[in-house]
């Protein structure tokens, strides 16, 4: 499985962008799909979450109701749309999958997000 971010970019506080994920294989309607974030010196931080189906979401406390995630499982594809950005979401985003019945996991190359204030 190969994941793929795009979407990322400079945008300034208060603005808007809309991440997409990728994804290669058959399966992606069985995983589990998340955006997590990291900025240089600290942990990996989980934003947001997305069941297999996409009933099911969870998200971080610092991006709820502003960040929505969603996925399309025909299309292979979860996109998380960020608006009123601040500068401290500035981080590498990261799409990661996860598939409960091979307990496999895989993670995308990232994608920079930067918001000035």
């Amino acid at each position: 499985v190969q994941l793929v971010e795009s979407g990322g970019g400079l945008v300034q506080a208060g603005g808007s962008l809309r991440l997409s994920c990728a994804a290669s294989g058959s399966t992606f309607r069985l995983n589990v799909m998340s955006w997590y974030r990291q900025v240089p010196g600290k942990q990996r931080e989980l934003v947001a979450s997305i069941s297999s189906s996409g009933g099911s979401l969870n998200y971080a406390d610092s991006v709820k109701g502003r960040f929505t995630i969603s996925r399309d499982n025909a299309k292979n594809t979860m996109v998380l749309q960020m608006n009123n950005l601040k500068p401290e979401d500035t981080a590498v985003y990261y799409c990661y999958a996860w598939y409960p019945s091979t307990t496999r996991t895989y993670w995308g190359q990232g994608t920079q997000v930067t918001v000035s204030s």
